[in-house]
């Protein structure tokens, strides 16, 4: 099962460790992590996906991390409809023989092309790790030179943020 958490954090120096260490020391495998400045001044909102045996994992993470100073709030949306993104950036190899293929294996999924070169492409892809993954496996047989992706960026969606598993109760001002 995957867990999904997003956390509402104050912006400091080593707060990422001290997250993270937590899930090392329980032996939790983080699949993706992502962090970033959030709609408030000082505040960082952390996404993180994680691939756990079952429900009770996710509650004691969420536990946990309300234990740590400078963890704001903690929302558990593993099992709420949300709006999720990845970005990856791959760099392709191609000849001019396939240059035109792989136009056409990109435009389907709405990815574009950012530099070009005499033997490489590198295109940006957008979308939900599913998106991203197929769009890698169809890439690969022409060749992947670099490859990079952000973690997993989520939103519960609509109205239902009010509705979902949140904890300590801080207000942010």
């Amino acid at each position: 099962m995957k867990g999904i958490l997003t956390l509402t954090v104050n912006n400091r120096p080593g707060v990422l460790n001290r997250i993270t260490n937590l899930f090392t020391k329980r032996n939790y495998n983080i699949e993706s992590i992502t962090v970033g400045s959030s709609e408030q001044e000082g505040i960082s909102r952390i996404t993180v996906v994680v691939q756990v045996d079952d429900e009770t994992v996710i509650e004691q993470i969420t536990k946990q991390l309300h234990k740590q100073i400078d963890v704001l709030k903690v929302n558990d949306i593993s099992n709420q409809a949300i709006v999720a993104r990845e970005l990856a950036l791959i760099k392709v190899q191609v000849t001019s023989q396939t240059r035109a293929e792989i136009y056409a294996v990109i435009e389907p999924f709405r990815a574009s092309v950012i530099d070009v070169s005499k033997d490489s492409l590198t295109v940006q892809i957008t979308g939900e790790s599913d998106k991203i993954e197929a769009f890698i496996e169809l890439i690969k047989p022409y060749g992947i030179k670099e490859l990079a992706r952000t973690g997993t960026a989520a939103f519960p969606r609509g109205m239902q943020l009010a509705n979902s598993k949140s904890s300590k109760a801080q207000t942010i001002v």
